[in-house]
């Protein structure tokens, strides 16, 4: 006969069903929203590839300079720290706060009247070389300016769902699928309470429909590609699933030198206490890298890794070791010094660095596995964000059998870097675990 102490407790009831009448007012707003915050991003990505063109094409042909020589680039860094930190310095708020205590969408709406400068700060970063992309800004120019719209429009709506469908919506935006979007906003919700007293597809429809419109306007308007356009990658055997591991692993090692350096290099630029300082200074030392690394290792890094792609043989395993480290310190300096920008595109450019690496060094490892392992293993330090390093290691190498391979090099290469300290600060300069 059981008794009490045998008998296992009752399952937690299921969440009440959310009719669609609840649902179906969020579709406008999520619409809205979605459409929006892709048009943001279209316009100052638009804004920074003409910058970007005059300051690295067009003016140092007109001067007869090398627009990638080491001094020009020296230059040009230099000079956008400068501008930067003018930005930064005189603009209203700021800027916005310290981009090393922000993670991937997790801030508060930001007052209205830093936008202006937060984007500005941002685009002039995107043109003028330094190692970061525009998710962070974009992110938070989206939210403040979604959740100041909201409340001037719906003021009944609560004001975490504008947070929300303006975060979804970007990502989506940025990624060109809503798939990267539902990842990270369900990732976001594990362990929270769910805004609405429903299932966990109740909650992610609004930024579901938020993130699918933004990235619909983004394909239909600028026609992104993620997809590196690598060999097809045929029947995967226990070899590769060795490479993935290791790769993977490696790969995540390597993030997080950058991830324990980073509040010690960050405390060295706090010292300097002024950003008509501190980003010169960093774009000085950007500069520096960028003369040893090349034009390869300069801006965000997203078209760059598909050069690096296109032709896995044609460098040596040194030469792509270089590209992987300078990078990374790239990243690392740009990231503590006050540059506002995201880590997500740059990391991506140094896992792939990694990848042909180790393809370099050992032939046997598939360049498609040694890519996607480098990236996930890379993201996942540099990011802790597991969803979103799994999704972008498969979507640059579109295949089934890759996709299985991530899945199982997530496991340990997520050993490596849980528990320790990530990539993101407190307001003292603590990094958070």
């Amino acid at each position: 006969m059981s008794t009490p102490a045998d008998v296992a407790p009752p399952a937690p009831p299921a969440p009440p069903a959310v009719s669609a009448r609840t649902l179906l007012p969020l579709v406008a707003p999520a619409l809205v929203v979605g459409v929006g915050c892709s048009l943001l991003f279209l316009a100052v990505s638009e804004v920074a590839e003409q910058l970007q063109e005059v300051l690295w094409a067009d003016l140092p042909d007109a001067l007869g300079i090398g627009g990638y020589s080491a001094p020009w680039t020296i230059l040009m860094l230099t000079l956008t720290g400068v501008l930067v930190g003018l930005v930064v310095w005189k603009a209203p708020g700021h800027a916005g706060p310290d981009p090393a205590t922000l993670g991937l969408g997790d801030e508060e709406p930001l007052r209205l009247r830093v936008v202006p400068g937060l984007l500005v700060a941002n685009a002039l970063m995107l043109a003028g070389g330094p190692s970061l992309g525009p998710e962070g800004p974009i992110i938070a120019a989206n939210v403040a300016l979604a959740f100041w719209l909201g409340a001037k429009t719906v003021p009944k709506a609560p004001g975490r769902m504008w947070v929300s469908l303006a975060t979804a919506a970007t990502l989506g935006a940025l990624f060109g699928t809503p798939v990267a979007a539902a990842l990270v906003v369900s990732e976001a919700l594990a362990g929270r309470p769910m805004p609405v007293k429903g299932s966990l597809w109740d909650n992610l429809f609004g930024p579901l429909l938020a993130a699918a419109a933004g990235a619909l306007t983004t394909t239909l308007v600028a026609s992104p590609s993620f997809g590196l356009g690598l060999p097809a990658f045929g029947r995967p055997g226990w070899a590769d699933l060795l490479a993935a591991v290791l790769v993977a692993c490696a790969a995540a090692a390597l993030g997080m030198v950058a991830v324990r350096l980073f509040p010690y290099v960050h405390r060295v630029f706090r010292k300097l206490r002024h950003p008509m300082l501190m980003l010169p200074l960093g774009g000085l030392v950007l500069g520096l890298l960028g003369a040893l690394g090349g034009r390869l290792t300069l801006f965000k890094g997203l078209h760059e890794v598909g050069e690096l792609a296109a032709d896995p043989d044609g460098r040596s395993a040194g030469q792509f070791a270089v590209l992987a480290v300078v990078k990374l310190a790239a990243l690392l300096i740009a990231a503590s010094c006050g540059f506002r920008g995201g880590r997500i595109f740059p990391a991506v450019f140094v896992g792939t660095a990694f990848g042909l690496c180790a393809h370099a060094l050992v032939p046997g490892v598939d360049p498609s596995v040694g890519i996607a392992a480098g990236v996930l293993g890379m993201l996942l330090a540099i990011t802790r964000q597991g969803w979103i390093s799994l999704f972008t290691a498969a979507v640059l190498v579109s295949s089934p059998a890759i996709l299985a391979l991530m899945c199982i090099a997530s496991l340990p290469a997520w050993l490596v870097v849980t528990g320790r300290p990530q990539m993101q600060l407190t307001e003292n300069g603590a990094p958070l675990r």
